[in-house]
């Protein structure tokens, strides 16, 4: 499947029915020559659960690349990004033309954007049933 976003990883764990796959997330900055110079390079350890499919058997250290359909890693970006972005200029836009304040403004689009993530939040099950990841073997 040539629409999909993969990264490597290794297996921690495995079950029946679900595989922990440990992923390193880095930032553009980390394969850089001078990023240990700089220091704004940042790498995650995440870990991901991932359904078991065919029976297939994974045994730990085993490395593995773990795949999310393209379409899906849209529909993230656009909950995690986009529509916060969006929300913060209408709001700053909004409260600055009825003539709020500098810092009241400032406080009501950061609580505004807060609130947008708590609900994402609350709502984290329903929003993750959407998003399945498979394994590629390496």
């Amino acid at each position: 499947m040539a629409e999909a976003v993969s990264h490597k990883g290794l297996v921690i764990s495995s079950d029946n029915k679900t595989v922990k796959v440990e992923i390193v997330s880095e930032s553009a900055c980390a394969s850089c020559h001078a990023a240990g110079l700089c220091g704004a390079s940042e790498s995650k350890r995440k870990t991901i659960e991932v359904p078991l499919r065919g029976g297939r058997d994974y045994q730990s250290g085993q490395e593995v690349e773990v795949c999310l359909a393209r379409k899906a890693g849209m529909k993230a970006v656009l909950l995690s990004y986009a529509l916060p972005a969006l929300i913060l200029l209408i709001l700053i836009l909004s409260l600055s033309l009825i003539g709020l304040g500098e810092l009241a403004t400032g406080v009501f689009t950061i609580s505004g954007v807060a609130v947008y993530y708590l609900v994402l939040y609350f709502f984290r099950d329903g929003l993750s049933e959407g998003y399945e990841f498979y394994i590629r073997e390496r």
